[in-house]
């Protein structure tokens, strides 16, 4: 009978040798076999097998010992199962290593100083046999070494790493999945280290963690080792990039944001690795360019071709040779098996008592208890709301019986935030104040359910839920579709059965993530208060001037949201502020007018050919320009809205022809706002100039019916199912059809209106834009409505 090897190098191992060298050492031996020629690079190492860590309690014959200390194992009683643990690992460390394995193994390391130098630094890494698995993740389980150095440091970290395999995390989690705890080996991984700690590093997801979104390569990333960004010590920068545009040769970041980044950890010599202040201008700049993002997204897009499912992906950057190195690679486990969705909606709800990065899209309520470290977890209740520093690996026996989980430090790739995902959990991580904002035994409510930003709210705020099977809802004739502006909740509401966005809304991303009026970013000097030129030039730290600013920010939002629905269409509509909303941008009160009744005043297409805004609409066309060409989000439709008359039609499709956005050229497809009585008369004249038109049937009311839709004092007669607003709206489906055009409806009335609804497809409208969390129930009255008009 053949010996099972004890150590081997990773070019002689797979993902075939699981049950030998674990998961993450045959993942690691498939990369770096396999994926060298697409650009995945993989540090040099060898693997210490699991007949090697059997071979060791054979030879110390401790498997009665290890038998005897996991009899009538409780793993619930937290106590006990630390006591056990602690037991176990004492006997597998006692055990020593083998004169035949410390043989191999020093020799395999006497091949790496070779290769690398003799003063080269070892990461020592577990891997189980039952580790990183489609079914079962067990990240962070067990432990890891590194800046190892030397025969006698390699020699202790390998007998420390098969001691791991006990860890009172690894006891627990292998017993919620139903391994045997002695069933289970351990393999070593040993590899040149990457030095990060003079770099930066992170992980990366082949799907977006939060919505289950294939379509795009998550990024995150921080100063120094990557210990911080997997254990949740840090709030990390983080990128997307959308895969299918980059394998079709586009190349360009879809969306970043700046974490704080406020720690990072070095090697500390002898003493292993320490954490530090990261100093202030490391702080406000991204750890990586955006070269190096798009190089990221290159390896992880090859990485899940080759494995064929999302992927989990743990990435360093060498501080010495300044390269990208692939350390870890694991099937993603939790979001990436969703099939049923569940939209959390939150009414009223008492005031935030804290902010912070929303892991997960669900809602719950609780009584909180902050837990300082890990001698307190003893006094943590079923039920609680889990409050903490930051949660370690160690801590899942707890997180899994908590209602949520709150942090003050974290982003949404540690491991606090990926074990919430696999339980199901809420969890707002990086709150800073978690721990002295909440005070135990106060109820609260976390909220997940937001978009990004995750809300703990003072008592139990009112829930609903909705349940969507997303592969039963049959697709109606007329295309449904969303009005969205926000491109916090873009991934997740393309997860809804809809035909595309037929309403994006630019305003809502130039309010919420630029702030400032075009014209302020670009004349800085003609804003007379000194707080506000302050406000603006520190929101301008990281770019080139102004207009970069601008342009980078709104593409990065319109191209979230079309990368969310790609290749479904996504209509964008230019700005549609009114001058009293400009002028509440930062800055905007010396670029605006007062007008007494700014919805008729200067808003819409008369703006963008005018001089007092003409440079603002330049920096809107150079944004959408930088959405198609360079992100190659091609399904984007750009609308006008509030176009009165034919000739400004014509002055505007011509001034965006000179900025590059010509009607017809690559496919570009132009809309109108219908919403304008005169746009209803002439619709045969409009239909010349545009691709379809969008009835804004909010606006076509209040002008039809001469009602301001925003007077209380007359709302009894904004009527949107009024007769004479019907007959407008009749009016402009039939022009389109007569002209060949696009016709669909964005206002509010199908999603308040069942009736409307199904007006609208008696109509035979090409399309309607809905609220998202209407566009089930008016789906079903769509459906209704079709097949009453067959029979």
């Amino acid at each position: 009978m053949k010996t099972p090897a004890l150590v081997l190098d990773f070019d002689r191992i797979g993902m075939g040798d699981v049950a030998l060298v674990g998961g993450k050492n045959a993942s690691l031996g498939e990369m770096y076999q396999h994926l060298a020629d697409a650009g995945v690079r993989v540090p040099g190492g060898f693997a210490i097998t699991a007949a090697a860590y059997r071979h060791v309690l054979d030879e110390a014959k401790a498997w009665t010992d290890l038998e005897a200390t996991f009899e009538g194992l409780d793993p619930e009683d937290v106590a006990d199962l630390s006591h056990r643990a602690a037991r176990a690992r004492q006997i597998v460390y006692d055990a020593g290593l083998p004169e035949d394995l410390r043989a191999q193994v020093l020799a395999a390391y006497r091949s790496l100083r070779e290769r690398y130098g003799e003063d080269v630094r070892l990461a020592v890494r577990s891997s189980a046999t039952a580790e990183d698995l489609p079914d079962a993740s067990f990240a962070g389980q067990h432990d890891t070494y590194l800046d190892v150095a030397g025969e006698a440091g390699l020699l202790d970290a390998v007998r420390r790493c098969f001691a791991s395999l006990f860890t009172d995390r690894g006891i627990h989690y292998r017993h919620r999945h139903g391994y045997d705890q002695l069933a289970v080996a351990l393999s070593v991984g040993v590899m040149r280290m990457v030095r990060s700690d003079l770099a930066s590093s992170g992980v990366m997801f082949t799907i977006d963690t939060e919505s289950g979104l294939p379509d795009v390569v998550f990024t995150t990333a921080s100063w120094g080792l990557g210990e911080n960004v997997v254990q949740g010590a840090v709030d990390p920068d983080e990128f997307y990039v959308h895969k299918p545009t980059y394998e079709q040769g586009f190349r360009a970041v879809l969306r970043r944001r700046l974490g704080e980044k406020a720690i990072r950890m070095v090697a500390a010599g002898r003493s292993g690795t320490r954490n530090e202040q990261t100093p202030d201008e490391d702080r406000q700049r991204f750890c990586i360019s955006d070269e190096e993002v798009l190089e990221l997204a290159g390896a992880a897009i090859a990485i899940e071709r080759r494995y064929g499912q999302p992927m989990d992906i743990e990435w360093a950057k060498d501080g010495l040779d300044g390269r990208i190195y692939v350390v870890q690679a694991r099937p993603e486990t939790a979001t990436s098996r969703v099939t049923t969705l569940q939209r959390f909606h939150v009414g009223e709800h008492g005031r935030t008592l804290v902010e912070g990065r929303a892991v997960g899209d669900r809602v719950a309520v609780g009584r909180v208890r902050v837990v300082r470290d890990a001698q307190h977890l003893a006094e943590f209740r079923p039920g609680e709301v889990l409050v903490s520093a930051t949660t370690t690996p160690d801590w899942e026996p707890v997180m899994k019986t908590a209602a949520a989980v709150v942090t003050d430090r974290g982003g949404r790739t540690c491991h606090a935030a990926i074990v919430a995902r696999e339980l199901g959990l809420p969890a707002v991580v990086g709150t800073d104040a978690g721990t002295t904002a909440l005070v135990d035994g106060a109820e609260v409510t976390v909220s997940c359910a937001e978009g990004e930003t995750g809300r703990v709210y003072a008592g139990a705020a009112a829930i609903e839920v909705e349940e969507i099977e997303l592969t039963d809802l049959p697709r109606p004739r007329t295309r449904l579709m969303v009005n969205l502006g926000n491109p916090d909740l873009a991934f997740r509401t393309a997860m809804l059965p809809s035909d595309g966005v037929g309403l994006a809304r630019m305003e809502f991303i130039i309010n919420e993530a630029i702030k400032v009026h075009p014209l302020a970013l670009l004349h800085p000097e003609r804003v007379e208060d000194v707080g506000e030129r302050l406000r603006i030039q520190a929101m301008l730290d990281q770019y080139d001037d102004g207009a970069a600013y601008f342009v980078q920010r709104l593409a990065e939002g319109i191209g979230t949201i079309a990368a969310a629905f790609h290749p479904r269409p996504v209509v964008v509509r230019m700005s549609d502020f009114k001058t009293n909303e400009y002028a509440n941008l930062v800055g905007g009160r010396w670029f605006e007018p007062a007008e007494e009744n700014p919805m008729l005043g200067f808003r819409g297409a008369s703006r963008y050919a005018h001089q007092a805004y003409a440079e603002g609409f330049e920096l809107e066309c150079r944004a959408m320009r930088r959405v198609r060409e360079e992100m190659g989000l091609t399904n984007v439709i750009l609308m006008l809205p509030f176009v009165r008359r034919l000739a400004e039609a014509d002055l505007v499709l011509a001034r965006m022809a000179e900025l590059g956005l010509e009607r017809g050229k690559d496919g570009l497809q132009v809309y109108a706002m219908c919403e304008i009585p005169n746009n209803v008369l002439l619709v045969d004249e409009f239909a010349e100039r545009f691709d379809g038109l969008s009835i804004g049937s909010n606006d076509l009311t209040q002008l039809t019916l001469g009602v301001d839709r925003d007077s209380a004092t007359v709302a009894f007669d904004y009527d949107e199912r009024d007769p004479g607003v019907k007959k407008m709206i009749r009016l402009a489906v039939e022009g389109c059809r007569r002209n060949g055009i696009h016709s669909g409806l964005c206002g509010q009335a199908p999603s308040d209106y069942p009736d409307m609804a199904e007006f609208l497809v008696d109509l035979g409208i090409d399309s309607m834009s809905l609220n998202p969390d209407s566009l089930v129930r008016t789906t079903q009255t769509v459906l209704a409505a079709e097949e009453r008009l067959k029979g």
